[in-house]
């Protein structure tokens, strides 16, 4: 099987994929980070009627067609406690911000403008023009507005609007499942001692944090060892669950301990693609088991977290029913970048800004896709495209951020 590129892989894994259908309703103080399932609309209008932006007075405009008009208070309107008269000619209310505004009045007065005089009257010392200083009935939204369509993905800002329109529940899309399943006799949990030819399995910590980040439900199948029997235990485990996607790590070769695809075909998987032309990464597999969709990342660390940037992040995203999150930017190369071969490269490199905020790549000179401590230093992957020339400093280059930087 030839080695595909990487855009036309992420086309074909996407193309697969459907939005979960699967609904629930949530009260809105739970509902942070999820992804609506229907659009919202507002059960009210908001603001209910025309609201004072400012501390001041409520008046008419006709009645000051310049500064010095004198004008009698004839009460207050304030947020909870309006005035319910109506304001006559040579007439104010003292009007606080948020409050409505009385019948008869157009215009808000700010204090700084009003000078107070003896009794209850008021002389204004600056223009005034209608509608100034007011916020009018329905400026935020109006009752039976669709505000937030399907799709849109909850957070502060929006459930502060959902608030709003007095929704005190949502319908959103249920979490995708992802099951998770690390493979190979060399590996051992966190906190366990490590046998003189074993390592630690970290692969799963990174890729379930990303899953998590990306809105999924997680469910760590742990770690099998290279035994048939074993694997097949784990992925009939995933199938019991239920999962829409099974993320194998390690053993998706065909080398003589590398079982996972082997056993994955055994159970009945199609197997779509395997083998990408990127670095690191090229291990990848994707198949589907059952409508499973099964993603087989590369066991090396850094492989294993740059195709779950590439692959699973967007996956889960339309799956969720949202559209992906952007994380390609622009820079420039702080240091010449040599000529590339026929794979493309996410080289992990450190962000900086110039004097004129633009963001400066430096690549780290060691790219081992073993090397976890650079991809953790790293603000960035510098994405250098099949046969790309040398390119020198100065340069312009996209970039796949895996953080934001500090200005």
């Amino acid at each position: 099987m030839s080695l595909l590129a990487v855009e036309d892989a992420q086309d074909r894994l996407l193309e697969a994929a459907v939005p979960i259908d699967r609904r629930e309703t949530l009260a809105i103080d739970q509902a942070d980070g999820r992804v609506l399932a229907e659009g919202i609309e507002a059960r009210l209008t908001q603001p209910p009627f025309d609201a004072s932006a400012m501390d001041g007075y409520a008046l008419r405009a006709a009645d000051v067609p310049q500064p010095g008009a004198t004008l009698t208070v004839i009460g207050t309107s304030a947020a909870g406690h309006g005035f319910d008269g109506t304001v006559g000619p040579g007439e104010t209310v003292r009007i606080f911000t948020g409050a409505p505004v009385p019948a008869g009045a157009d215009t808000v007065l700010i204090q700084e403008d009003a000078e107070k005089l003896e009794g209850h009257a008021i002389r204004t010392t600056f223009p005034v023009t209608a509608g100034r200083h007011i916020r009018p009935r329905g400026q935020d939204f109006a009752e039976g507005e669709t505000v937030l369509s399907a799709g849109t993905r909850l957070d502060f800002g929006r459930l502060m609007l959902v608030a709003a329109m007095n929704h005190a529940t949502v319908e959103v899309f249920a979490r995708p499942r992802v099951a998770i399943l690390a493979t190979g006799d060399e590996l051992v949990a966190p906190g366990t001692p490590p046998g003189p030819h074993q390592i630690i399995g970290s692969n799963t910590f990174g890729i379930a944090a990303l899953a998590r980040q990306a809105g999924a439900e997680v469910i760590d199948l742990g770690i099998v060892p290279d035994d048939r029997a074993e694997i097949t235990a784990a992925i009939d485990k995933a199938r019991s669950a239920g999962v829409d996607v099974l993320v194998t790590l390690g053993g998706a070769s065909v080398g003589d301990h590398d079982l996972v695809q082997s056993t994955l075909l055994a159970a009945g998987m199609r197997l779509d693609f395997w083998k990408i032309a990127m670095r690191p990464g090229k291990p990848l597999m994707v198949g589907e088991l059952d409508g499973m969709h099964v993603l087989g990342l590369p066991g090396n660390p850094v492989s294993s977290m740059v195709c779950g940037l590439l692959f699973l992040e967007p996956l889960l995203a339309k799956l969720s029913g949202r559209a992906p999150m952007s994380r390609l930017a622009t820079a420039r190369t702080a240091t010449v970048l040599a000529a590339n071969d026929k794979r493309q490269d996410y080289l992990r490199a450190r962000l900086t800004l110039d004097a004129n905020g633009l963001l400066l790549a430096e690549s780290y000179g060691k790219q081992d896709s073993s090397m976890m401590k650079i991809f953790a230093n790293s603000d960035c992957l510098i994405i250098r495209p099949p046969h790309a020339p040398e390119l020198p400093v100065g340069a312009e280059i996209p970039v796949l951020l895996l953080r934001m930087i500090e200005r």
